[in-house]
């Protein structure tokens, strides 16, 4: 069987998502070709990644304006896939704090050009014992960034001020689907920092806010 998908639908339903929940849109970029799109197979409520399809996300860049709009803002966020880790010494430059998200690849050679430039960094590591684990933080933390975050699953999250680490666990909640715990976790922490929350309760907040998400079925 073969499955046609409309990846353009895709994008429009993103706008739309967006703008529902009173973000501004009025940068984001639609080219003519398919939305980026991300094969996910759900296994026993745990999300299994498939095949990447780029689509127009192959062509983006940002311009002056694009970054002179980024830095009218309390915190930049960027990831692995933004294709924005050639512009983040530009913003850095003026100022503005830069949280990056590398996945689970810290090392990429794109993680590699983002984290001097990065204040906030995160990686995904549920394999590595807290030892092993605590080696590559340090290792994460030696390349710039301020803070490292590293989420490990069902172990909860493990951080690194460049003074101390910090363990905290996970909300626990009845799981429909773990896509988007990450991202969802990064949201939580990053908005009870920019309130100047604690190390710990900012862990607390994206904890939290990982067990809303995965509570059910979709990433939204």
């Amino acid at each position: 069987m073969t499955i046609v998908y409309n990846m353009v639908v895709y994008g429009e339903l993103m706008i739309c998502a967006l703008q529902e929940k009173g973000v501004d849109t009025s940068h984001v970029q639609v080219l003519s070709g398919n939305t980026a799109l991300t094969h996910v197979c759900r296994v026993d409520g745990e999300r299994i990644f498939g095949d990447y399809e780029e689509g127009v996300m192959a062509e983006f860049s940002l311009n002056k304006e694009d970054i002179d709009f980024m830095c009218t803002h309390d915190l930049v966020v960027s990831a692995l896939w933004g294709r924005v880790e050639g512009y983040l010494q530009q913003i850095h430059q003026r100022s503005i704090p830069i949280a990056f998200d590398c996945a689970d690849r810290p090392f990429d050679k794109v993680s590699l050009e983002a984290l001097p430039h990065t204040d906030i960094a995160f990686f995904a590591d549920d394999v590595s014992d807290e030892e092993s684990l605590r080696q590559k933080i340090l290792q994460v933390a030696s390349l710039g960034p301020k803070l490292v975050v590293a989420t490990r699953g069902i172990k909860g999250s493990l951080a690194y001020d460049g003074q101390a680490f910090y363990n905290y666990g996970i909300v626990k909640c009845d799981v429909g689907d773990t896509m988007g715990a990450g991202d969802s976790f990064i949201a939580g922490f990053l908005t009870s920092w920019l309130q100047k929350k604690s190390i710990k309760e900012c862990m607390a907040a994206g904890a939290a806010s990982a067990a809303v998400t995965i509570s059910y079925c979709g990433a939204w």
